[in-house]
């Protein structure tokens, strides 16, 4: 497994579409700035979760377009059979992709929090160490997204893979909006639809931090967020068990 996740870091950081999507998200994230000149009095506000909204759509681009072909491309190339022909466990290729892939996400996630730190603090804003907890939720999403790719991509296109999880992106992001309006609107059927679909995706709005930045006490909150991560956490570990069965059972030629 180390040979294996040791190629795949090296073969990401030489990556150039990485790279241009790195660039461009901390071009986006300094954009920011030119926002926070047309406000009024919502200088710290907008910096803030601009900066951390480019920070997880410039990571959701790098998971979509370069993890979603990580399988695809040893499929293709055919490097997949000479792998798969050593005494290599099938489950150690899965996570030895998964872990460099994530550290490579994390890099990025972690190099355009500096970024934004850096213009936090040029721009005068008290640092709030929730924006910290905000970027680590961002990152603990991302590594939701790769897994959940990762799993369609076992048995599914890449193009396939990547609408199946937009779809799951989206409906995570969206699924906690229609509990609230179906209690409202009291439609029970709606709400039990709901309650299903929250323990059937990802809950991607909890881990959506942003909002508590610049004015939540850590201490108040800390308990709150230790929960939605705990749960990000299993899920993530029910959705590589799943994914190491199915690529267990794959049956490829020649391998």
């Amino acid at each position: 497994m180390n040979n294996i996740a040791i190629n795949t870091f090296r073969e990401l950081l030489r990556n150039r579409i990485l790279t241009v999507i790195l660039l461009f998200a901390c071009v986006l994230i300094g954009f920011s700035l030119v926002l926070a000149s047309l406000s009024l009095g919502e200088t710290k506000r907008l910096v803030v979760d601009f900066g951390l909204a480019m920070i997880e759509i410039g990571g959701l681009i790098a998971v979509i377009f370069v993890g979603g072909q990580i399988l695809f491309k040893e499929i293709e190339g055919r490097t997949i059979y000479l792998i798969l022909s050593k005494p290599i466990a099938r489950k150690d290729y899965i996570l030895g992709k998964f872990l460099w892939f994530w550290a490579i996400i994390l890099l990025l996630v972690a190099f355009q929090g500096l970024v934004l730190s850096g213009l936090i603090a040029f721009q005068g804003i008290a640092f709030d160490p929730l924006v910290l907890v905000a970027v680590g939720a961002i990152a603990m999403k991302l590594l939701l997204v790769f897994a959940i790719i990762l799993f369609f991509s076992t048995f599914s296109s890449p193009l396939l893979s990547i609408l199946f999880t937009l779809g799951v992106y989206i409906a995570s992001h969206s699924v906690t909006g229609v509990l609230d309006m179906a209690l409202r609107n009291e439609n029970m059927g709606l709400v039990y639809l709901s309650k299903f679909l929250m323990a059937l995706f990802p809950q991607f709005e909890a881990l959506n931090m942003a909002k508590n930045t610049l004015g939540t006490p850590v201490g108040l909150a800390s308990s709150f967020y230790a929960v939605n991560f705990g749960t990000a956490v299993a899920y993530l570990a029910v959705i590589l068990i799943a994914t190491s069965v199915i690529f267990e059972y794959k049956k490829f030629e020649n391998a």
